[in-house]
């Protein structure tokens, strides 16, 4: 079965959502999602999009926070032009019907929040549900438009490129390497649909279940810089990985985040005894950029033998929490918790993917007709570290950019003819009476990228991580030739390859800088590594 369209949007978050609103407007578009249109990090996020509105700060101001959390790496080109961009595509989304969060009911002025890192309050918010209505008025201006088409339990198993085409025979003219679209598993009845597309954007979010604590939804398993790097396109940053500082530590809560701006509110860390102790690793105390926070409460944790640290709140007037933290507050309720009365225990769990698939200024990849936004793409902005709130802003901004470049260069290409792209092949496989080895290889990757590649890192942690990865590769090359793809074993496929990048990059920079912290090299090296870590896949 083929499936023609003008744009393949692979992803429905705030990233592809945006783009596909804006690229309907010349041309059809088709989005496909592994789960539910709504399951994804952007549902989940609930600090909100950092932007300049108040009349006291300034986009220099905003410039500076960027670059200082990004600890040399960002570049300031493109941090100067997100920022910037920042406050029309908030324009943009109120005049779509997202009700930000204002001082009070009879206010035209927006509540402004700040988080860790942030010199001034400029997180825009819609209490600590932001990500959630984003999401949900995306998706209904998405479903309003007749040129969008949401195939929901559908995964792309791989992009289709010149390369493939070459290998199965296929002559086409192109003089580099082009993405013509993807083969997808639909994952209800196991059947794989060739989609055929002038612009294939990846907009599939990030990869933090390639470690056992995780913010992040299942879902999240890396799949677009996964299909991205197989194709050929570049990846950089992969060592950077965002540990966020406060994860609720719950039996029965799984990968709930308790908000920066709970922080940002006044929220304190304390240890077991109740005592405060950022003050010992940084000026800014609890408000501290993130890797800094992370690596504190790590350090505490291996100090006092202790399984959580505690973030309290309860000096703030208990009305005060509630309005502005509703769904936390509710949560933590739910699991006996009142953070009004007492502390809520938290531990750090991987968050956010800093690197990716290397773009440039609008979202385009190193292959033809290819781009990538939102959490799957490095474009620059974060460096060695993400400034709280600036990951919807960069999704926001690089939708639009991709979507009007894109555009431009469909005028070109609308007329000419699809290649005639193979038909997927499963060959020999079978069925697989051995899902074991899926969920047994799932479980072993998480737990040594948590224990080998996580907060802080050793040379030999790395060695062995690697060998480990090796191995496990192999097991994984072997069984999907094997049998008939399924959903768990493409995502294993994927977090394995992303696990795989994540350790050659740790491995390759010789330094400690922002979220990469490793024993050996306790110091930042400029002269050497005051560089992007970029990595390609020349195979295709």
């Amino acid at each position: 079965m083929e499936i023609y369209t003008d744009y393949l949007v692979i992803g429905s978050g705030i990233a592809g959502l945006t783009f596909a609103l804006q690229a309907a407007r010349s041309g059809t578009v088709t989005i496909v999602t592994k789960k539910e249109k709504m399951e994804g990090s952007t549902n989940y996020a609930q600090g909100g999009i950092a932007s300049v509105f108040d009349p006291n700060d300034r986009f220099d101001f905003h410039i500076k926070d960027t670059l200082e959390s990004g600890d040399g790496l960002c570049h300031e080109d493109i941090v100067r032009m997100v920022v910037q961009e920042g406050p029309p595509r908030i324009d943009e989304l109120i005049s779509l019907g997202v009700n930000f969060s204002h001082l009070s009911d009879d206010s035209d002025t927006l509540d402004l929040g700040r988080e860790g890192g942030h010199s001034k309050r400029r997180i825009v918010h819609v209490k600590d549900l932001t990500g959630r209505e984003v999401e949900r008025i995306l998706l209904e201006r998405a479903e309003e438009n007749k040129n969008i088409s949401i195939y929901e339990h559908h995964m792309a198993i791989d992009l289709i490129t010149k390369s493939k085409m070459i290998k199965r025979g296929i002559n086409t003219s192109e003089s580099k390497e082009t993405c013509w679209g993807a083969y997808v598993l639909d994952a209800v009845n196991g059947s794989v649909i060739t989609f055929l597309a002038h612009v294939t954007v990846l907009s599939t979010g990030g990869a933090g279940k390639v470690y056992r604590y995780t913010s992040n939804p299942d879902i999240a398993t890396g799949d677009g810089v996964a299909i991205g790097y197989r194709a050929g396109a570049k990846v950089a940053n992969m060592e950077f990985v965002q540990f966020h500082p406060t994860i609720l530590y719950h039996p029965l809560a799984k990968n709930f985040l308790i908000s920066e701006a709970v922080r940002g509110e006044g929220g304190v860390l304390v240890d077991a005894k109740g005592n405060r102790f950022m003050e010992e690793y940084h000026p800014l105390k609890d408000l501290a950029f993130r890797d800094i926070v992370a690596r504190s409460i790590d350090m505490e944790l291996k100090k006092s033998g202790d399984e959580c640290v505690y973030l309290d709140i309860t000096h703030k007037p208990a009305e005060f929490i509630k309005d502005r933290f509703p769904n936390i507050y509710e949560t933590c309720l739910g699991l006996q918790i009142d953070m009004t009365k007492q502390p809520v225990p938290v531990v750090p769990a991987a968050h956010y993917m800093c690197g990716g698939l290397l773009t440039d200024q609008y979202g385009v990849t190193n292959l033809e007709n290819l781009y990538a936004i939102g959490e799957v793409a490095c474009t620059g902005l974060h460096g060695a570290n993400r400034l709280a709130s600036n990951s919807l802003l960069e999704a926001l901004v690089f939708a639009r950019r991709a979507a009007v470049k894109s555009s431009e260069d469909l005028n070109e290409k609308r007329n000419l003819p699809f290649p005639g792209a193979p038909q997927w092949d499963p060959g020999s496989a079978t069925d697989s009476e051995e899902i074991v080895v899926v969920t047994h290889n799932w479980d072993e990757i998480r737990s040594f990228m948590w224990n080998y590649v996580g907060i802080v890192r050793t040379n030999k942690r790395l060695e062995r991580a690697r060998r480990r990865i090796e191995n496990i590769q192999e097991e994984i090359r072997e069984y999907y030739w094997n049998f008939l793809v399924t959903l768990d074993l493409l995502e294993l496929r994927n977090i394995a390859l992303v696990a795989e990048l994540i350790i050659s990059s740790a491995s390759l920079r010789k330094e400690s800088r922002g979220l990469h912290h490793n024993l050996d090299y306790p110091s930042k090296d400029d002269k050497n590594w005051l560089r992007d870590t970029v990595l390609c896949n020349d195979k295709g």
